[in-house]
């Protein structure tokens, strides 16, 4: 079962056999306190959803890759299952030497149906053609001779010219400063040699990887996929990608659904609180479902990692920074919570392996299979504009620390990672785009990855979003059946729900 599969599983097999929990008819929550905003002018009543559109005149290139994808996988592939993979060449678009360079996108097309589906998954998370290749094998034959799986790898991610520009050793620093580590140094030095390291390797593409003009490579994809309009689904921060799209090419928008959204809030203070307290929130809900205490737990681990840190077999050191980072990875998917229970049992006794698999694909790295810590540390930097001073972090930092113990001095790193990096000069796309088709937006009540408050914030200013809210816990909604549904008649039968339905955990 793939890390984050599970949800998009049962979603796509709810297109055909369908959910009997339906949306429930109490009214929407609020969410925060802000004000809302003015009312739009475009509503998701005043333009109707595209039809699903077969393909004309395709021009993308598939040929055979089944064998390499079964390999791949490394599972058991259902023999029905056919693998093709494409490339489709899109234009780099350098800030310095715009639409002269190109890249090589990745796309892997798996099922017989006739209508795309295209799907982003988060920066961090497995790359797209393994992640679609990955869902299919659990899907029902049935449902792929309607609908074509089309996984996407992000430009600078798995086969799409990935990056590998931060040194192995200046990776480990960055994944591995103590949370509860006051000086602020030993990070701000580490982040400085990757930023430095990153501005040699890639010269003046290195601000190119953004999801602006990510959205541009979907362009290029829909182009030879041959279809008018683009279907998609967005995971988590997927969703920026989808957002730049509309904001680019808004008369190309299908039918869009994003499940979960980042905080739009230039307000980092808040933005990074609200994200502590999701993930203290979730490690809370983690603890009750598994009987255990968790905050206790994670802590002993943390403790023993910090008096005898480990070394992984590729020379990383595995110490309480990575540890928790670990175990964020593991609350985000909440069909592996009971693996990670095991693994934070073991890790109390010094066995580390079980939390080092949740974090291996960003912590280690290759050519053959780079660390996804680079592609998501170019694309997370570019796609922000406020550069927080140093001080300004760690006074933050201390205040969350004391507000979040176990997270509140992990969710300001990130911040610190950026600061060396070139701060974006472009604007950043508006979510405000008019004259759109609905847009789905599902949010997850304690999603330690997007929290439910951001995605409200975003929902909000999104002027044709309809959001459906699930009351439960981990990283997406889609594994609610009730969510589900939602999205399956949303995007199979352009049933657009009412804004605000509420499901329940």
């Amino acid at each position: 079962m793939p890390r984050r599969g599970l949800a998009l599983v049962v979603l796509l097999a709810a297109f055909l056999a369908g959910c009997t929990a339906g949306p429930s008819r109490r009214p929407p929550v609020v969410e925060n306190d802000e004000p809302a905003p003015s009312v739009p002018s475009t509503s998701a009543a005043d333009v109707p959803l595209p039809p699903l559109t077969e393909p004309r005149s395709p021009t993308l290139d598939w040929a055979d890759c089944d064998q390499q994808t079964r390999s791949r996988l490394g599972t058991d592939v259902p023999g029905y299952l056919r693998f093709s993979c494409g490339t489709v060449v899109s234009t780099l678009d350098t800030p310095a030497l715009p639409g002269r360079i190109q890249t090589r996108v990745s796309v892997l097309k798996v099922g017989d149906g006739s209508i795309p589906l295209v799907v982003v998954n988060d920066i961090d998370g497995e790359s797209g053609t393994l992640y679609a290749a990955r869902l299919a094998t659990t899907l029902p034959p049935a449902l792929l001779q309607r609908f074509s799986l089309i996984g996407v790898d992000r430009r600078g991610t798995g086969e799409s010219d990935p990056l590998s520009c931060v040194p192995e050793d200046t990776r480990g620093q960055l994944l591995n400063q103590d949370p509860v580590d006051d000086d602020l140094e030993p990070l701000l030095d580490a982040a400085r040699k990757a930023g430095q390291q990153c501005a040699i390797d890639l010269g003046g593409a290195q601000q190119a990887f953004d999801s602006w003009r990510t959205a541009g490579d979907l362009e290029e994809i829909r182009r030879e996929l041959g279809v008018p309009k683009l279907h998609a689904l967005a995971h988590g921060e997927g969703s920026q990608v989808l957002i730049s799209y509309a904001a680019r090419f808004p008369d190309r928008v299908g039918r869009f659904v994003m499940d979960g959204i980042p905080d739009p809030s230039s307000d980092t203070a808040t933005v990074v609180g609200d994200l502590a307290a999701a993930q203290q929130a979730t490690l809370d809900a983690y603890g009750r479902a598994v009987g255990q205490d968790a905050a206790a737990t994670v802590n002993a681990v943390m403790d023993r990692l910090r008096a005898s840190p480990q070394v992984m077999p590729g020379g990383s050191v595995f110490g309480a920074g990575t540890a928790l980072r670990a175990v964020v990875a593991g609350l985000a998917d909440r069909t592996r919570w009971s693996e990670l229970a095991h693994a934070l049992d073991a890790g109390r006794s010094g066995d580390i392996r079980g939390l080092a698999a949740f974090i291996a694909p960003v912590l280690s790295g290759s050519d053959v299979l780079p660390s996804r810590l680079d592609g998501t540390l170019a694309t997370e930097c570019n796609d922000t504009v406020v550069r927080m001073p140093a001080d300004q972090i760690s006074g933050l930092t201390t205040q969350l620390r004391s507000r979040y113990p176990v997270f509140g001095g992990l969710v300001t790193q990130s911040l610190a990672w950026c600061l060396p990096w070139p701060a974006r000069t472009e604007s950043l796309p508006t979510l405000g785009t008019s004259g759109l088709p609905p847009m789905l937006v599902t949010s997850t009540f304690t999603d330690p990855v997007t929290p439910e408050t951001g995605t409200a914030r975003a929902a909000q200013q999104i002027p044709s979003a309809v959001r459906v809210a699930w009351q439960g816990a981990g990283h997406g909604a889609l594994g609610s059946p009730c969510a589900a549904e939602a999205v399956r008649a949303f995007l199979a039968d352009g049933k657009v729900p009412a804004d605000g339905t509420l499901c329940p955990a």
